[in-house]
């Protein structure tokens, strides 16, 4: 099944945690976490997109690049360049440091999406919300604009200033996020099980 929302994965965050860029680490056989994320989503997005500060890959992919002159390396600024680049009404983001979020959540995330008149669809498990997964409409474009012209740059600010619904899981697992050495580690280890 291909959904027709686009899905843009980010991969250009600062990574100052794991010290250094995750987006290039090699995972799941691939030469780059990027290419892993990119390679098993293809199937799935009638349109999959990369966003990123710069061309920093050795595979081809669609790219759509931050706009260097906000400074920043927050999501916004790359939500902000998602909706410029891209005509669509919505689409679906994920962090690139997640690549245990699969199929199901992603149609679970999708329907909830399709059931009503969200400005965000967010996934929420036991451990929290999870931003960078989630589907980011058009409406929210006003918002994000002044929030970076303003230096406020945090998504949690902008989901609950705006019609945010949360869709819920049981389990904690599909968000495990790599941003420390030991998660990359506990990520390399679950992959090989």
């Amino acid at each position: 099944m291909k959904f027709s929302l686009p899905c843009v994965i980010f991969a250009g965050g600062k990574s100052s945690r794991m010290g250094e860029d995750k987006a290039l680490l090699p995972f799941g056989g691939y030469e780059t976490l990027t290419e892993y994320q990119y390679r098993r989503l293809l199937p799935h997005f009638q349109k999959l997109y990369i966003s990123t500060k710069c061309d920093k890959f050795s595979f081809e992919a669609p790219l759509i690049f931050d706009d260097e002159t906000l400074g920043t390396y927050a999501p916004t600024a790359g939500l902000l360049a998602v909706f410029h680049h891209l005509d669509d009404e919505a689409f679906f983001a994920l962090s690139v440091d997640t690549p245990f979020v699969d199929e199901a959540v992603i149609e679970k995330m999708v329907s909830s999406f399709n059931a009503g008149e969200m400005e965000a669809v967010i996934a929420k498990s036991p451990n929290g919300i999870h931003p960078m997964c989630g589907i980011y409409t058009r409406k929210l474009l006003p918002k994000l604009m002044q929030m970076v012209q303003e230096g406020q740059h945090r998504l949690g600010y902008l989901l609950k200033s705006s019609a945010t619904h949360f869709v819920p899981f049981d389990r904690d697992d599909p968000f495990l996020n790599l941003n420390h050495p030991e998660e990359y580690q506990l990520a390399i280890k679950k992959i090989q099980a």
